[in-house]
């Protein structure tokens, strides 16, 4: 028999992903600086980081985060920039939360008139076990769409008034 015919941890993903457009009143130039660990702070309600391992002291290409548990059942999450691109307005990160599930978080912007962005938003999160099971069986698209909606209007107040919308 050979390894690979005695090793058997191959599984089929249980995997989700959704995507949302949001329409910003900013430009991309005034937005894609707020999708960062750190300046996330500024403007999104709820929203903490442990710690930031960063050369310039904001997001950038393999800038790496964590996020605290959610829940008392969950581990804390790690995040890594996996693409960072302000001439193109394009970031993506993976966030793995062990035990859990391995998500993958990617935006893109692009100019919506002279004053707006449209965000194109996608999050896909691959599961790791039952823990991830029940975290993707909650992960619909009704819940997506509303988490998309309180952070599109947490972040075009805060582009209008410079102020963290009150939680």
């Amino acid at each position: 028999m050979s390894k690979q015919e005695e090793f058997s941890g191959i599984r089929h993903p249980n995997r989700v992903k959704h995507a949302y457009t949001q329409s910003v009143r900013g430009t991309p130039d005034q937005v894609f600086p707020l999708l960062c660990p750190v300046r996330e702070l500024d403007w999104a309600p709820g929203w903490s980081t442990d710690w930031v391992i960063s050369a310039s002291g904001t997001v950038e290409q393999e800038c790496m985060f964590q996020t605290p548990s959610l829940a008392d059942t969950t581990s804390a999450s790690i995040w890594i920039v996996t693409r960072h691109d302000p001439d193109a307005f394009e970031v993506e990160m993976y966030k793995v939360t062990p035990g859990v599930t391995v998500g993958k978080l990617a935006i893109s912007l692009t100019a919506q008139g002279p004053t707006g962005t449209r965000a194109q938003i996608s999050y896909e999160f691959t599961s790791l076990g039952a823990d991830g099971d029940e975290f993707l069986a909650d992960f619909t698209a009704k819940w997506y769409e509303n988490f998309m909606q309180g952070w599109e209007t947490a972040i075009n107040h805060y582009l209008k008034t410079g102020e963290q919308l009150a939680a």
